[in-house]
């Protein structure tokens, strides 16, 4: 009989990627995972890739918002805007959550290699 740790379930490894990957709050533990520099490789990535999505988000909504607040006509364009910026945060969040679910690599044009280089960089 296999003597194993009871927190070694790949469900539970799983279950912790989700958490990763909700919009804004699963930033944090994320920030942690790589902080530590434990976790398996796909658990490194997925906090990268989480860190880089909450980072653009931010950037993105901060300028929106400082914009709409700086601009004399065009306010309700820019917070249209930014509405549809967090709108697309959380559908992309929700999208790569479905790709977990799926057990389908995480991958996003532009953000991913983003996400390895820069983020990867600064935080492994």
């Amino acid at each position: 009989m296999k003597n194993t740790h009871p927190l070694d379930n790949p469900e539970l490894d799983r279950a912790s990627l989700f958490v990763l990957m909700i919009p804004v709050i699963g930033f944090f533990p994320a920030l942690w995972n790589l902080y530590r520099r434990q976790g398996s490789p796909e658990c490194k990535a997925v906090s990268r890739l989480a860190i880089a999505l909450a980072f653009s988000w931010l950037l993105g909504h901060i300028l929106l918002e400082a914009g709409a607040i700086s601009a004399e006509s065009p306010t309700l364009t820019m917070l249209l805007m930014s509405s549809l910026l967090t709108t697309s945060y959380f559908i992309v969040s929700l999208g790569l959550m479905v790709r977990l679910w799926k057990r389908q690599p995480l991958w996003l044009p532009g953000i991913s290699r983003v996400a390895e280089q820069v983020v990867g960089k600064h935080l492994s």
